[in-house]
């Protein structure tokens, strides 16, 4: 699966486009966790308890996404991107998104 940013994909041409797909993910944070990551700020600088959840979180949204591009038959997603939201204290909900399209390559000739 190629996953871009970008509305286009250098050396390939968009067949189809099946739609958007999207990977959701809701976390929390445990009590041992805040514990751990209030000692670390006491200290500043990088969180690694918080960073860890944090690219879990968009790890499986993104994993998500690109399952749900697969069983509606792409090949590729473009226009991709990322969205959290704190859907009340301690509970986050991390969304991956974009658009599925099929592609293919670009003959040189």
């Amino acid at each position: 699966m190629i996953v871009t940013t970008a509305n286009d994909l250098a050396g390939y041409k968009i067949t189809r486009q099946l739609g958007v797909v999207r990977g959701i993910t809701v976390r929390s944070r445990s009590v041992l966790g805040n514990i751990g990551a209030g000692f670390q700020a006491l200290f500043g600088g990088n969180i690694t308890l918080f960073t860890s959840l944090a690219e879990k979180a968009r790890e499986e949204a993104y994993e998500l996404m690109v399952d749900h591009a697969k069983i509606r038959g792409a090949n590729a997603i473009i226009a991709m991107s990322y969205d959290a939201n704190e859907i009340m204290e301690g509970i986050t909900e991390v969304l991956a998104y974009g658009t599925a399209v099929v592609v293919e390559p670009v003959s040189v000739s």
